[in-house]
């Protein structure tokens, strides 16, 4: 397909479950429909993330496709929150049911989606000299999938092995009893801290924020609630899309002052026994608009840290409190913080005592040098706009994505943008993306598209574009939402504060899932209102 005359109708970007499933659903539609992938196979975020400890953290039995029923009957999970090789043969099994192999270029990063207004068309090429044109652009580039990699002065002298969570060595890592430093103590790093403590010499972790942690309490999944949901896995689907989360419900009273002292205390207690993101911080509605009700579910927490840490400067080094609970990306664990009461574990705090600079064979901060053999870098993502601005867009007149968003990312509905006719960002910014179930959000993102490309097909129509005025309302939307919430208080990817210089904004949508589905649906039903659509 690469390098072909004829165009082609589209060209999806990434090969994860947004890209796999965009392929699927066009193609079913008799589109003719080309991929590419930087990855050398499928599974995006699940492919480049094998690192020591990498897991799900949405269940198992939610964080699944529904478009086909005989694909959910058929696919078994073995526990609650699937590990990366298990979510990984998950997607071998989808490219493999649905042939998609076939219909996508691998190891083909692209570099540069070019609009061409008089022939409508759009040119996507690759680092590989790969070059293709389409009628549609589909960027199914995942949220997560650009990475952040820190410059530390004197990084290129260091003599051991420089290590990313973020694309770890499939073929695996022996670090048994070598000295090893983690940097980062988001998701990446809390997963997998425990795991690697238990087998380095001595692990050494520096942390610059401390983050607030769940226990996932993994397990194997219970028969019984398997066979319960598979008795009607569909009506389960539904069941859950009219959740805020499109998760199973969570939240058992409006106020965390419904209840008194202590059945709150009870119900946060049941939440950590059972665990799961879905729990403590969700426990109540207003937990992530009341600062007060945000203060109990957090004080839970930080007890619960004082109670686990035996040393109690590294408990309190631990504790978050610079920012609301869940305002940052919430964590699951498997012993995070007991890990630190083994005696081959070391804590820097980077807040108290800086990182000066890294040598041949060690880091060396403000009143130590910490010896090292491995240094890995769990540094988290240039989220949700950086894999988009990374492919090098550019729209009518040859202005680029980067400028389209110099003041942060302006979209509608987190779908498409103007100035880029034809272009669908599959959970772009301004969508409810990583602050829901994103399997779900995705297909809700593909069929909403798939509808769209079909009417224009149906009415004739080649160009597509949403109106400034219409952009314009969404992006004060998605912000008009997200201040009425604690979210915009702490410093996170969420507000890109973990780029140097990205502008400063809430990227995601929280108004919840199913008032964002029957947004679309209801502009879709009006005939498309706030397109522009063009024969």
């Amino acid at each position: 397909m690469p390098g072909q005359e004829t165009p082609i109708d589209a060209v999806v970007v990434g090969a994860g479950f947004g890209g796999m499933y965009a392929i699927y659903k066009l193609r079913s539609m008799g589109l003719a429909v080309h991929g590419f992938e930087a990855a050398s196979d499928v599974g995006g975020t699940w492919w480049w993330n094998c690192y020591p400890g990498a897991r799900c953290d949405v269940e198992s039995l939610d964080y699944c496709y529904a478009f086909d029923e005989a694909l959910l009957d058929e696919w078994k999970w073995s526990e609650r929150f699937a590990t990366q090789p298990e979510v990984l043969r998950y997607a071998d099994h989808v490219a493999d049911r649905y042939g998609l192999r076939e219909h996508i270029t691998f190891s083909a990063r692209v570099n540069g989606c070019t609009w061409h207004e008089e022939q409508r068309l759009w040119t996507v090429t690759t680092e590989n000299g790969d070059e293709v044109r389409a009628r549609f652009l589909i960027a199914a580039t995942g949220c997560l999938s650009k990475p952040n990699r820190p410059d530390l002065p004197g990084l290129d002298d260091f003599a051991g092995e420089v290590l990313f969570t973020q694309a770890w060595p499939h073929e695996g890592y022996d670090l048994s009893g070598k000295r090893v430093g983690v940097i980062g103590t988001g998701s990446s790093g809390i997963q997998t801290i425990p795991v690697i403590a238990r087998e380095v010499e001595h692990l050494t972790v520096f942390q610059r924020t401390a983050n607030f942690t769940l226990p996932a309490v993994n397990r194997p999944i219970f028969p019984e609630y398997e066979a319960e949901i598979r008795a009607d896995y569909l009506g389960h689907r539904r069941e859950i899309l009219q959740n805020r989360a499109a998760s199973v419900k969570q939240t058992i009273a409006d106020s965390a002052f419904d209840l008194t002292d202590e059945e709150r205390e009870a119900a946060y207690e049941a939440k950590w026994q059972r665990g799961g993101a879905g729990g403590i911080p969700v426990l109540f509605a207003d937990s992530l608009t009341n600062p007060a009700a945000n203060e109990e579910a957090a004080r839970f927490v930080r007890r619960k840290i004082s109670e686990i840490v035996d040393n109690p400067e590294t408990a309190e080094a631990l504790t978050p409190r610079d920012h609301p609970i869940a305002t940052k990306r919430i964590c699951l664990d498997t012993d995070y913080y007991a890990t630190f009461n083994r005696p081959n574990v070391t804590l820097v705090d980077l807040k108290k005592t800086p990182i000066e600079r890294v040598s041949t064979d060690a880091i060396r901060t403000t009143d130590a040098t910490y010896p090292l053999d491995v240094l890995i870098f769990a540094t988290g993502f240039d989220a949700m706009t950086g894999p988009l601005r990374a492919m090098n867009v550019r729209g009518i007149g040859g202005h680029t994505i980067e400028e389209a968003w110099a003041d942060g990312p302006r979209t509608w509905l987190g779908l498409m943008v103007a100035g880029f006719p034809n272009l669908f960002t599959i959970t772009g910014p301004g969508s409810p993306s990583v602050i829901v179930n994103m399997i779900p959000a995705i297909e809700q993102h593909v069929n909403w598209v798939a509808d769209l490309i079909a009417h224009m097909r149906k009415t004739g129509q080649t160009r597509v574009e949403p109106l400034d005025a219409a952009q314009e309302e969404w992006v004060n939307e998605v912000r008009r939402v997200a201040e009425a919430t604690l979210y915009p208080l702490a410093n996170s990817w969420y507000n890109g504060d973990n780029i140097a210089g990205k502008p400063r904004m809430f990227m995601a949508y929280l108004g919840g899932y199913p008032a964002y589905a029957q947004h679309c649906e209801e502009i879709a039903a009006a005939g498309y209102s706030g397109l522009e659509l063009a024969a």
